[in-house]
């Protein structure tokens, strides 16, 4: 049986996804070849070493790739599951050997897939109480153990794999499911909600996404973006030539500047988050979120740089390298991760933040 990592992306984004795992496996001298489902969300990255997979997933942390939602290493290749008794199939193609700390009933992330979710749910809870029954699957409360994954391309056909609990998102499929809060003027909200939730680990959340801090959105209007600081109880300056939200003005929290995001310039040294989901030129918009951060302008940066129709992850390469570069050149220390957020579209969002001085402080 061939070893395979399944990767999960955005539909439409087979290709980018691909050409990382290929590239970033490399790296750690793992060697495979791909085998993209284009439009499903779904590569496969077939290792010429078996034993590779789990060793890739311990090298190489999810975080760093920017494409990829979620991932595991194949147990079995598809299996053909019968009219009746699919319950005991699976668990008779997983053997005794090992055992698991959750189980992921998965789908391709299109409308058949979402069609099988509710398979998925009936499924599911026979093939828990199953498995436990079996000790395949662990008690509840075990967030380190490995997580088994049953990815369903149909009704009658199954892919089981595992990932690491350390190195796996602890969303189904990767997909965190938000709600659209109704007093958002825009469905952009969502996009630095996840990015937040993503980007910003929980136990931070009292020092880093907190009442006070002072924040600027560049390419504000009519506000989504806004809404999400305004709501943690941050004081915004919301820089956009169009007009703001009524509701978000009226808030007291924000101070509207009608001037282009590339030519505003706070007028204190305390701007804590800047933020910004600008349609321009990514080169351009990476360039201005370096400057913020090494001119010490803003602590934190979290931006969308949006993606070409060709060579999207030829672009992103080299935006990124721009900014490690710039950097580089100033000697700072730095955190930066970019991740394809599902509720980006034709976008990636980029967190970064400086660990030492801003070199250029005022």
């Amino acid at each position: 049986m061939k070893t395979s990592i399944v990767l999960y992306c955005r539909p439409g984004f087979e290709k980018e996804c691909g050409a990382e795992i290929q590239e970033k496996a490399a790296w750690n001298e793992i060697y495979g070849y791909l085998e993209i489902v284009k439009k499903q969300g779904l590569v496969f990255f077939h290792l010429h070493n078996e034993e590779d997979g789990e060793t890739l997933m311990e090298k190489l942390p999810l975080k760093r790739l920017i494409f990829t939602r979620q991932w595991f290493v194949t147990l079995t290749e598809k299996i053909e599951l019968p009219d009746y008794n699919r319950v005991e199939a699976i668990v008779e193609a997983l053997g005794s050997d090992w055992q698991y700390a959750d189980l992921r009933m998965e789908t391709p992330d299109t409308n058949d897939g979402k069609a099988l979710t509710k398979f998925c749910r009936k499924l599911a809870v026979p093939l828990r109480q199953a498995l436990r029954k079996q000790k395949i699957l662990t008690e509840q409360g075990d967030d380190d153990g490995a997580v088994l994954h049953a990815l369903f391309l149909s009704g009658k056909e199954v892919i089981l794999g595992f990932s690491l609990g350390t190195n796996t998102s602890q969303h189904v499929m990767g997909i965190p499911r938000l709600k659209f809060p109704s007093q958002a003027p825009s469905r952009s909200t969502l996009k630095l909600d996840e990015a937040f939730l993503y980007f910003v680990p929980k136990k931070d959340w009292e020092s880093r996404l907190t009442s006070g801090l002072n924040a600027v959105d560049l390419g504000a209007a009519p506000g989504g973006w806004t809404y999400q600081l305004v709501r943690r109880g941050m004081m915004v300056s919301a820089v956009d030539n169009g007009p703001m939200a009524e509701s978000l003005m009226e808030t007291g929290q924000v101070k509207h500047y009608q001037i282009d995001g590339f030519k505003f310039k706070p007028a204190k040294q305390n701007v804590y988050w800047l933020v910004c989901d600008m349609v321009e030129k990514p080169h351009r918009v990476a360039y201005l979120m370096t400057d913020w951060l090494i001119h010490g302008f803003c602590k934190e940066a979290m931006f969308n740089l949006k993606l070409p129709m060709k060579g999207r992850y030829q672009q992103v390469q080299k935006d990124l390298q721009m900014i490690k570069d710039r950097f580089a050149e100033h000697d700072v220390r730095y955190e930066m991760y970019a991740k394809h957020l599902y509720y980006d579209r034709e976008e990636i969002t980029v967190h970064a933040r400086l660990l030492s001085p801003a070199p250029l402080a005022r």
